[in-house]
């Protein structure tokens, strides 16, 4: 349960990083649940990157790149010429594509009104809550001595961690509380967090280009609709 949080808030900015750098419409609430409900594992920030930095947003592009992928994993020398790039090399390549996600998700900053306090708190809060309280967890709960989080059991504990390890969580969820709770009913409140601009993407079916960027191959959309 706990890794399916931290995969949702994970993946989540990801798709919607990766709807804008592909030139699409924003994410459907329906297709967002189904993208998320088949994602195996929260790998999406690198094909985001990459996705920014080739700027090819081809499906055909990643349907080749996972028949390379099935392929190398058979030979296992060929993979093995992989795994033997050295990890400077892949240090390099994760510092621009996550710096292009990370960008993505700041370009959305400017549907908000960012001269409101009320914006500038809940931005400058989560960012510092998405900071402080992973490196807390990591010192003092995940350290040689005992941390604070205890429990009878070791997955009670695990909850926990797993959740306020993540950035992207802690950073998520203090936005969230925040942008519902403080004057979230008023007008100029929908107005400095920019959710009446995204409202009109709310339904699938709302805007004409939706088939051509998230409609399904092979017949898909019959076994899974999108509403």
């Amino acid at each position: 349960m706990a890794a399916s949080l931290v995969t949702l808030f994970e993946s989540s900015g990801a798709f919607f990083a990766a709807a804008r750098y592909g030139s699409a419409t924003p994410v459907p609430p329906s297709v967002l649940s189904r993208g998320i409900g088949w994602l195996i594992c929260p790998g999406c920030r690198e094909n985001t990157g990459l996705l920014a930095m080739t700027r090819v947003g081809s499906r055909r592009v990643i349907q080749v790149s996972a028949c390379f992928m099935i392929f190398f994993s058979i030979f296992g020398k060929l993979g093995a010429v992989f795994a033997s790039i050295p990890l400077p090399i892949v240090a390099a390549l994760y510092c621009v594509f996550c710096g292009y996600a990370a960008s993505a998700g700041l370009g959305f900053l400017q549907f908000c009104n960012l001269n409101s306090f009320r914006t500038k708190f809940v931005l400058g809060f989560s960012f510092f809550m998405g900071i402080s309280v992973p490196q807390y967890f990591r010192e003092y709960v995940m350290g040689p001595q005992p941390g604070h989080v205890q429990g009878g059991s070791r997955w009670f504990k695990d909850i926990p961690i797993i959740i306020f390890m993540s950035h992207a969580t802690v950073a998520a969820l203090s936005a969230l509380l925040l942008d519902c709770t403080l004057q979230a009913r008023t007008d100029s409140a929908r107005k400095d967090s920019g959710t009446h601009w995204w409202e009109k993407f709310n339904l699938y079916w709302a805007d004409i280009r939706s088939d051509d960027f998230y409609a399904l191959p092979c017949c898909l959309n019959e076994f899974f609709p999108s509403l």
